[in-house]
């Protein structure tokens, strides 16, 4: 990894939680558990496809994110 990569790499990953949880105060507990838990999976298999590349976890925990909160079906809303 380059040294800039190094550097820019936390404050990426703390950009892309604050976005994360400032788009969560809407959301019900189910929404944003499971927008959590699919962020999470999201990240792990970006970073183990990729071997450690800080844009593939991370594109890979907004896309978890979003999967996660799409299929959750929230009865309430109904």
């Amino acid at each position: 990894m380059s040294k800039l990569s190094r550097r820019a790499a936390p404050v990426l990953v703390g950009a892309a939680l604050i976005g994360t949880l400032a788009g969560c105060g809407g959301m019900t507990p189910r929404e944003s558990r499971n927008t959590a838990v699919g962020a999470g999976i999201g990240a792990l298999g970006g970073a183990l496809i990729s071997g450690g590349d800080v844009g593939t976890t991370v594109g890979g925990a907004v896309v978890g994110g979003v999967i996660g909160n799409v299929i959750t079906d929230d009865r309430h809303r109904r």
